[in-house]
């Protein structure tokens, strides 16, 4: 070996040893000497302190939910015993009827916190807020509460382009708040005559359980412009009623309804000649027929009583209702009626009475509805009905406050 390749290897040797030096450096800085490598540690999920208002620190719980043809004692009798749930359907159905335990329904079972797994708490959601709790550690106490709600103000907007449900849908807007609006305006706004352009504003309350929404509270106020005029809703309680108003104090409720169904479209119209799709002759249609899936509820137009109700000819089954001395109505082509009502019965505006179907002389399921007024037939969409008691004067600075105040956001 020459002078020259000696240094050379003596050279590659310091570095190589220089390099060993560096990476068992860096090792001991990330792994220090003496402690194992673990994998991380997984860290449990701690159960909530409380659940229904009752402390959890030293239980358990449980959930589920109620099964098909599952009741009260198939829910509990593995846990409490048989005497007991005797007691609950005996005793308690002033708080809660069990026998209205729905499938699907949410219900929760708290258990000390041992081998013994002794349940303390039974508990069953009555909906997504309301609950009734069985209370079994000394002696039996039943008692119904509520979750803790929050609400939270929107406004939502929308333009009509064929009908006003379709305009929730397409707009990716809660149908409910859908459903909550047409009842606002049932009395003022002709839902089956919308055109395309009419539009809406609404400020609404939502209503959040465990930061979940669960619903629409109510709506706060509105503006719906409608055929190229502005009707303006606004919530207002007066003498512990609830009621909407227009900018005048005036209340929106009429004696009668827009309606008598939701979410359908007319498919004829009040006419003194029209051909008749079976018959195929000329005759008067003194009525409104509003097209709708067979099942859709119908509802009273107002408060009235029922004069007729039964099979009637070519209007199968059908039913009359008597509003007052003047006005009646009609109701033809049912499927069926609403449970327990007869001729004679009381009904209340906007009470179900029946469902859309095709009885009698009918092409396919529909509503054939009629008015008259001191005998004589009247056009349902012409129908002009006084409203009911509008803001007191005493309360009058109070709602104008209110309505300044939407106003504001309504404009915004």
């Amino acid at each position: 070996m020459t002078f020259k390749q000696n240094i050379s290897l003596r050279t590659y040797s310091v570095a190589a040893v220089f390099l060993v030096l560096i990476i068992v450096t860096v090792i001991a800085f990330i792994f220090p000497f003496g402690k194992s490598i673990q994998a991380p540690v997984k860290v449990p999920v701690p159960q909530p302190k409380t659940a229904y208002k009752i402390g959890l620190d030293s239980l358990e719980i449980t959930y589920g939910s109620v099964g098909n043809n599952q009741n009260l004692s198939s829910l509990l009798s593995a846990h409490i015993p048989g005497g007991m749930i005797d007691r609950i359907a005996r005793e308690t159905s002033y708080v809660f009827d069990v026998r209205k335990i729905h499938t699907g329904n949410i219900y929760a079972r708290i258990t000390t916190r041992d081998s013994t797994k002794r349940t303390l708490y039974f508990i069953y959601e009555i909906n997504p807020i309301d609950f009734v709790v069985y209370d079994f550690r000394d002696s039996l106490r039943v008692y119904k509460d509520k979750k803790k709600i929050t609400r939270v103000i929107k406004t939502s907007t929308g333009t009509i382009k064929s009908s006003l449900w379709n305009c929730f849908v397409e707009n990716h807007l809660d149908v409910n708040l859908g459903m909550a609006l047409s009842d606002v305006y049932a009395w003022t706004i002709d839902f089956y005559g919308l055109q395309k352009g009419d539009h809406f504003k609404v400020i609404y309350e939502e209503v959040f359980v465990e930061n979940t929404m669960v619903g629409i509270d109510r709506i706060l106020a509105s503006t719906f412009t409608s055929n190229g005029k502005e009707f303006h809703a606004y919530y207002f309680e007066q003498d512990g009623k609830k009621a909407f108003f227009d900018e005048q104090g005036v209340s929106l409720q009429r004696s009668f309804l827009k309606a008598p169904l939701k979410f359908s479209r007319i498919s004829s119209r009040f006419t003194a000649s029209r051909m008749h799709p079976i018959l195929r002759i000329a005759r008067p249609h003194y009525g409104v027929d509003y097209a709708a899936p067979s099942g859709t509820p119908v509802v009273a137009l107002g408060e009235g009583r029922i004069d007729q109700l039964g099979f009637h000819g070519g209007y199968g089954r059908f039913i009359s209702i008597r509003h007052n001395t003047a006005f009646s109505t009609t109701y033809a082509h049912l499927s069926g009626y609403a449970k327990g009502l007869k001729a004679g019965s009381h009904v209340q505006q906007g009470e179900v009475i029946g469902y859309v179907g095709s009885s009698g002389l009918a092409t396919g399921p529909h509503l054939d509805f009629r008015v008259y007024r001191n005998g004589s037939p009247t056009d349902p969409l012409k129908l002009e009905s006084p409203p009911t008691k509008p803001v007191d004067p005493k309360d009058m600075e109070k709602f104008k406050k209110i309505v300044a105040k939407m106003d504001l956001d309504l404009a915004k």
